[in-house]
């Protein structure tokens, strides 16, 4: 099988999690049949989830990071097939001069991409939403029960996507980023860092297959007028 590796596959968008529609509408074998890397939440915001080389690493609110299974639901992810070209060494580079550099270097801003970083972090912030159950409240009342979790200096890999703000709502616009350490015990949604030495990878896409959970009632009956997309999506996802 020929593996497309300049499409990004998104299952649901960020805004439909805003009122709070967390019901896993994807299992994870599906979602892996369109990619061996991405990112991703189960249902009722069971975690962060990374993947890397085709293994689904979840993050869970205890901090305990696991491999889950195929019957895993999602109610939002990204993935894609690793196809990443080196673009520049960082040394002792803020998260933010790292992402002011691919923009730079790639001309990207108007495109979807995936960025690969891998070396040594300072000062790492993650976090990792506890799993809610039916009925699912808000996205904002959900991230509340949240769990912080920190290491001073830590290898690993940031993995995340860059969406262009026009797309802002169907996902985050800009970057989004994720972070699993080498030995599997640490990671999440990466909140922060202090600086990185290590290597950037970049993959460019050219589409976005953006699939729908149309076999979910309360998806398709939902009115989102009603809701602050943009404004509880950049709180719950800073």
């Amino acid at each position: 099988m020929t593996m497309n590796t300049t499409t990004l596959y998104q299952h649901g968008t960020l805004a439909l999690l805003v009122p709070g529609l967390l019901t896993g509408t994807l299992p994870m074998r599906t979602l892996l049949a369109h990619g061996d890397t991405g990112i991703g939440t189960g249902e009722g915001l069971d975690g962060e989830l990374i993947i890397l080389d085709g293994k689904p690493y979840q993050v869970n609110s205890d901090g305990k990071v696991t491999v889950v299974g195929d019957d895993f639901t999602l109610p939002f992810a990204n993935s894609h097939f690793a196809d990443y070209r080196p673009l520049l060494t960082v040394e002792n580079a803020t998260r933010e001069e790292v992402h002011d550099q691919v923009l730079a270097l790639t001309h990207g801003a108007n495109t979807f991409f995936s960025i690969m970083v891998t070396g040594t972090f300072t000062d790492v912030k993650t976090r990792a939403v506890a799993k809610s159950s039916r009925p699912f409240k808000s996205l904002a009342e959900t991230a509340e029960n949240q769990s912080i979790f920190t290491r001073d200096t830590v290898k690993g890999t940031l993995l995340g996507y860059y969406s262009p703000q026009i797309f802002d709502g169907v996902a985050v616009g800009g970057y989004h980023d994720h972070f699993l350490d080498d030995d599997h015990t640490f990671g999440g949604h990466l909140l922060g860092c202090g600086r990185v030495t290590g290597e950037v990878q970049v993959q460019i896409f050219d589409t976005l297959e953006q699939h729908l959970p149309v076999d979910d009632t309360d998806y398709q009956q939902h009115d989102f007028s009603q809701d602050d997309i943009m404004g509880d999506l950049h709180q719950a996802e800073g």
